[in-house]
């Protein structure tokens, strides 16, 4: 591996975008200047050089949202008891974190919004990415080839939500991109060169496929070819397409947009009847911290 690509690499992991999962958890951090991480449920592309909070429903009017960043200065392996040690014995006593200290709490100048009340709990990125960011799908850092679909998709206006966390029948499922639309809400997956190749491999993802349509989602998938060499003649048109059959997207359940070949992007009028949409419970509530 070459020092630029070992650069690059590691410029993947640099910055974790991390839950607060409780205001107490906030004033943990404002006061003492640590946060926590259950070892067992470390995040990939570990350790982190930056932390920044994602902040959930608890916060109320200042949820759904990152705001506060700080510089990693050291990171701890120690027993729960000893970040806790006047909580009561429980079976969570004597299990292990990470305790990582920064150096100082500070604020970003814009705070990075998720369109939509969605489940975070820890998305591994960029300090670049961190600080070009305007809303919270900016921030995924899971390949180049979903970077340039959601830079299409801004393009054309289409709100899509990246990585969304769908759960069926007590499995979590992670969708590359989540379209949600009046009639039906639509999964585009994108599939790599020969990830799919393998007969086991192949057949997980009937199964997830079948799961996720029992949930009443409308399925789209396609291969790097496609997305790389077709993605105006084929990729772009066929999701469009896909969209205008489920009645367009419907933003917040308000108002639903069709599109138009040449035009992009029509909202419909206001007086248009609607889906309502619904959030289910937030994943953090099942992170032990």
């Amino acid at each position: 591996m070459t020092t630029q690509s070992k650069q690059k690499h590691a410029a993947r992991g640099e910055v974790l975008i991390a839950l607060l999962k409780e205001k107490s958890d906030f004033a943990i951090l404002q006061e003492h200047g640590w946060y926590r991480i259950p070892v067992a449920h470390v995040p990939k592309r570990w350790p982190t050089k930056w932390l920044a909070f994602y902040q959930p429903k608890a916060f109320n009017e200042e949820a759904f949202r990152v705001r506060y960043y700080g510089k990693v200065a050291d990171i701890q392996v120690v027993p729960r008891s000893e970040l806790f040690p006047n909580e009561f014995e429980s079976a969570k006593t004597d299990q292990h974190y990470y305790k990582l200290t920064i150096e100082s709490l500070e604020a970003l100048g814009q705070p990075i919004l998720s369109p939509r009340p969605r489940r975070l709990v820890f998305i591994p990125t960029t300090w670049e990415k961190l600080n070009r960011a305007e809303q919270i799908n900016d921030l995924f850092d899971d390949s180049p080839l979903e970077d340039a679909l959601w830079q299409q998709f801004k393009r054309l206006l289409i709100q899509a939500e990246r990585q969304w966390e769908l759960m069926v029948e007590e499995q979590r499922y992670y969708l590359d991109f989540a379209l949600f639309c009046t009639k039906a809400p639509i999964a585009v997956e994108t599939d790599g060169d020969t990830r799919h190749t393998v007969p086991d491999r192949a057949n997980q993802d009937y199964i997830r496929q079948n799961a996720i349509e029992s949930r009443g989602w409308h399925f789209l998938r396609f291969n790097s070819k496609e997305i790389r060499e077709r993605m105006d003649t084929y990729y772009l048109p066929e999701i469009q397409k896909t969209i205008n059959n489920q009645g367009g997207l419907s933003d917040e359940g308000l108002v639903p947009r069709i599109f138009y070949p040449k035009t992009g992007a029509t909202q419909l009028s206001l007086f248009v009847e609607t889906a309502p949409y619904t959030v289910d419970t937030c994943a953090e509530e099942n992170l032990e911290l």
